[in-house]
């Protein structure tokens, strides 16, 4: 389970690092050279997310989905400087769970 969430988290912070050098070069005026690190990024997100001990990508995607929200809210809050409202938080709380539900749910 440790792996697991590791594995999503890390892949949470690859895929929104990698997009928002995409947004700072594209949207803030940011140097084309936030377009290196941001590729390398999105790739180690990639193989992070191929790393999930989930049988079919399409859960494992599905998974990810959860956490992303609530990483991005983390992101919008820790880098913006914007912080997340009760609605935010109710919304990433609800995805969270059908991540679990997801994750967790007894097969076989």
């Amino acid at each position: 389970m440790g792996l697991s969430l590791a594995a999503y988290a890390g892949a949470a912070l690859a895929e929104i690092a990698g997009c928002f050098a995409v947004w700072a070069w594209w949207r803030l005026g940011a140097s084309a050279l936030w377009l290196v690190p941001g590729a390398l990024s999105l790739g180690a997100f990639a193989w992070l997310l191929a790393l999930t001990p989930v049988e079919a990508a399409g859960r494992s995607y599905a998974v990810y989905g959860g956490v992303y929200v609530a990483a991005s809210l983390l992101w919008l809050w820790a880098v913006e400087g914007v912080r997340p409202d009760r609605w935010d938080m109710g919304g990433a709380a609800l995805v969270l769970a059908g991540a679990a539900v997801i994750l967790w749910a007894p097969r076989g």
